[in-house]
């Protein structure tokens, strides 16, 4: 699967739609470094890229407001986590919080053919 930013890259997607999710507003790049436990510098650096790349508007206010295209890989990579990790923990028979953490390694490795086989294994063996 080809992409023009790297697993952090979508992380950090990921991380503010989460945080959009659980908070009800856009959220700051503090409120960011919080949730995925990296430094300021770290976030307000991958900040930068994202809007570059067209992921991500910095308000003047402060807060991130994702772009269509932000939101759809956001998204995507937010339903491969959940769809992944629902798949672990029934074939593995593991916890959530543990199936979760493997989920986020392989999330953004797995191609959309992938994915779709294990949505459609996992509908039918619900």
């Amino acid at each position: 699967m080809e992409s023009d930013i790297h697993e952090s890259g979508e992380d950090y997607l990921e991380a503010i739609l989460m945080l959009q999710n659980e908070i009800g507003s856009e959220p700051r790049s503090v409120d960011v470094a919080k949730k995925l436990g990296v430094s300021k510098p770290s976030v307000s650096r991958a900040m930068g890229i994202l809007v570059d790349r067209g992921y991500l508007r910095i308000n003047d206010n402060g807060t991130l407001q994702l772009t269509d295209r932000g939101r759809s890989k956001a998204t995507d990579i937010y339903e491969r986590h959940v769809l992944l990790t629902r798949f672990l923990m029934k074939i593995a028979g593991v916890g959530e919080e543990q199936a979760a953490r493997n989920a986020c390694k392989i999330e953004h490795d797995i191609d959309d053919d992938v994915k779709i086989g294990i949505r459609r294994w996992m509908e039918k063996n619900a």
